[in-house]
């Protein structure tokens, strides 16, 4: 009888376990379910204080591919409100939180994120010359951690001058208002002083390190007798100072074009440059492979295949230039 009850007790149980068996797997599968799903993290770094329009285009892009911030994907901001010594000290904060990916938005932005890391993945938004600048070997086949969209702004200085020669037929003397800190401004003044020779005009690089230096760059402006103005777009897009300088240009009755994303908008007289809301939204599916497991070495760096030109009337009359009707039919958009 011992015999039977000891072979009994080890069937007992082995019935028990292998009937208990299914709840246990059932049990750790509802746990494993119930464990929150890890979202893409992003660090964002800019030049700027708060997302302006561009951004917000960038942001419309990741939302439209299903990244919502706070749900499906957490962003962390870093906006350096226009001080560009902030931007390695704000890279290395973001670096701190292990983002899976950091976007930078702006040449000197995408700089400090280069320098602050080799391994996690960058995209760069609104960079005047990746190549020129260093950053990427090559558009087609960026090598590292880099990628994004490149504006080949410096590039288009050609067309902007031609613009400006069109209202203004005797112009003779041109100038360029840069940057310093910004690491694309030499290429943007270079490309601008090439392109004013081969037109026999006589060219004048302003070159200012701080915003606070607008009114005086302009005083060297009316003392050199300039007669239309190029401002490097990072004034606009990324420093805030477009309405300032439209004020001051319209004040000493000074023409001016740049590629800065809203400048007839704040009183500029022209803009010509690349679609600023086209490129952002590229952005965000560049963003969306690399988050899916692109690497950025092999995502060809984009350059822009839509551009837009913008003429203010208001600021045209304001300074007693008259806009011929050829120019405002090419116009995509009259601001009276």
């Amino acid at each position: 009888m011992r015999v039977v009850s000891s072979q009994w007790s080890v069937l007992s149980k082995s019935l028990f376990c292998f009937a208990l068996s299914p709840l246990l797997f059932a049990f750790c599968s509802s746990a494993n379910a119930q464990q929150p799903k890890k979202i893409p993290h992003i660090g964002f770094l800019a030049l700027l204080d708060r997302a302006s329009p561009a951004e917000q285009a960038f942001l419309q892009g990741l939302r439209d591919l299903g990244y919502i911030d706070g749900q499906t994907i957490h962003i962390d901001y870093r906006w350096a409100a226009g001080k560009v010594d902030r931007l390695p000290e704000l890279a290395q904060e973001l670096l701190r939180l292990k983002p899976d990916l950091i976007v930078a938005r702006a040449t000197p932005a995408a700089h400090a994120a280069r320098n602050a890391t080799t391994t996690i993945p960058i995209v760069m938004l609104g960079v005047a010359d990746a190549v020129g600048t260093g950053l990427v070997a090559s558009l087609a086949r960026p090598g590292g951690n880099i990628t994004g969209t490149t504006n080949i702004m410096p590039e288009l200085a050609g067309k902007r001058l031609d613009l400006l020669k069109e209202i203004l037929p005797k112009l003779s003397r041109v100038a360029f208002l840069a940057y310093g800190p910004d690491p694309a401004h030499k290429i943007f003044v270079k490309e601008a002083q090439q392109a004013a020779e081969k037109m026999a005009m006589k060219f004048q690089p302003v070159i200012i390190t701080s915003a606070e230096d607008i009114e005086s760059a302009f005083s060297a402006l009316t003392k050199e007798r300039a007669e239309a103005l190029i401002i490097q777009p990072l004034f606009i897009s990324n420093l805030g100072q477009g309405r300032r300088i439209a004020e001051q240009a319209v004040k000493d009755r000074l023409p001016t074009i740049s590629d800065g994303s809203g400048f007839p908008e704040a009183g500029g007289l022209m803009l010509y440059g690349p679609n600023q809301t086209h490129s952002m939204r590229r952005g965000a599916i560049i963003v969306d492979k690399i988050l899916k497991g692109a690497k950025p070495a092999d995502l060809p760096v984009e350059q822009p295949t839509t551009f837009e030109f913008v003429v203010n009337l208001k600021t045209a009359k304001q300074i007693g230039v008259n806009i011929p009707q050829s120019v405002l039919y090419r116009a995509d958009k009259v601001i009276k």
